[in-house]
């Protein structure tokens, strides 16, 4: 199925916005290529992404500047154990006109009432106020004191995470983790790349980041892209892939089999499918290969595969079983 040619024009933009906001964003964020390329590919699949990293290694600074290169709200969240659900959402509050003495509920918005919303070290705060996150997150609304709100669109949760400190730590549900899209590692910086991050933050001046897109064209881009086809074949190889890790199913391995307790549920396939989309449009593609799927897997699954004890006493990692699985799965 071959795509209309307004379809066709409205991709090609959406590949010039991705090129000029990665040349925004490596004005302050020196490396972490993969890192961005996957975060540009969740917002245009309309997901939510976890960052994973130790401190320093500008998850924040990534989050704030990709804010800056598109037009749209940007709010900060800085979870700690003391931050209430109503701290996040908003809360109703009393009113008096002075003119008449009328008392009447006014709701104040939180900062989850934004287009971009950093959750810095989110798993820092208790359940309860991270399960605040989860009806934003999924359904694009809150609810305080039994009204719904609706938050603007487009909305994305960009979420920071710390792998090492887990004391004092609250770490996330896996109903919360399943919300998110990718699951993204911060590594540290090669020689060569840590010797600019020292030129570029050492002088006392910051690049200026300019808006290169905005919130109606990020909204077009999601539908038109969603719109690609992808073959049956494609399809069929994304189930089999996602069943293979889960334990019990008709055709698991025999590492999955003893090494995993639980394994991707149906929205990782579709998330797949989601991403693999947007990947295939970004290299000038108008259909889905398996190689997309393939690219995709280890940052779509590695946060919805839950290993046992067998896997953690073998020292084995989610990433290399997914690796193991590609290889497998034809």
């Amino acid at each position: 199925m071959e795509l209309p040619a307004n379809e066709v024009e409205i991709i090609g933009r959406a590949r010039s916005a991705m090129a000029a906001l990665k040349s925004e964003i490596a004005k302050q964020v020196v490396g972490q290529h993969s890192v961005i390329e996957h975060l540009l590919f969740c917002l245009l699949s309309g997901g939510h992404s976890l960052l994973v990293g130790v401190p320093g290694l500008a998850k924040t600074l990534l989050v704030r500047t990709l804010a800056q290169a598109m037009d749209l709200n940007f709010r900060r969240i800085q979870f700690t154990p003391d931050l209430m659900p109503a701290d996040i959402t908003g809360t109703e509050i009393i009113e008096e006109e002075q003119a008449t003495g009328h008392r009447r509920f006014l709701f104040m918005e939180g900062p989850l009432f934004a287009n971009i919303v950093l959750a810095d070290e989110i798993n820092r705060t208790p359940p309860k106020t991270q399960s605040a996150l989860l009806e934003a997150m999924q359904e694009h609304s809150v609810t305080v004191a039994g009204k719904t709100h609706s938050l603007a669109e487009p909305f994305f949760v960009l979420a920071t995470q710390n792998p090492i400190e887990q004391e004092g730590t609250y770490p996330l549900p896996e109903a919360q983790l399943d919300r998110f899209m990718f699951n993204l590692f911060l590594d540290y910086p090669s020689m060569t790349e840590e010797v600019a991050v020292l030129e570029t933050t050492t002088t006392g001046t910051m690049p200026q980041i300019s808006p290169v897109v905005t919130g109606p064209e990020i909204i077009s881009f999601q539908q038109t892209l969603r719109r690609i086809p992808v073959p049956t074949a494609v399809l069929e190889y994304t189930v089999r892939l996602v069943q293979a890790t889960r334990p019990g199913s008709g055709n698991v391995t025999a590492d999955v089999q003893r090494l995993v307790r639980w394994g991707a549920g149906p929205r990782a396939s579709q998330q797949l499918i989601f991403a693999a989309k947007v990947r295939a449009a970004m290299q000038g593609r108008y259909h889905v290969e398996p190689e997309d799927i393939a690219a995709l897997a280890p940052p779509i699954l590695r946060h919805r595969i839950l290993l046992n004890y067998h896997a953690e006493a073998e020292r084995v990692t989610v990433d290399a079983l997914i690796t193991n699985l590609l290889s497998q799965i034809k």
